[in-house]
């Protein structure tokens, strides 16, 4: 998943000032206690962090979406 699908999938969930907060705030166990932000700056594929994201947050993430 690119980079600009990634975001605006996080956006169009939580939208966009959410979104960002998210990113940087919540450490997600999946990723190994990383944020988004970290996790991306450290390399981890796109889609393994939405993985992330949709499985920490099953009911604010659209079917569509997944």
């Amino acid at each position: 998943m690119r980079l600009t699908d990634f975001w605006g999938r996080l956006e169009q969930a939580f939208g966009a000032a959410y979104a960002h907060s998210i990113a940087a705030d919540h450490a997600f166990a999946a990723l190994g206690g990383r944020t988004i932000d970290q996790a991306i700056a450290q390399g981890v594929d796109t889609a393994t962090i939405w993985r992330a994201v949709v499985a920490t947050y099953p009911d604010r993430v659209p079917a569509q979406l997944h």
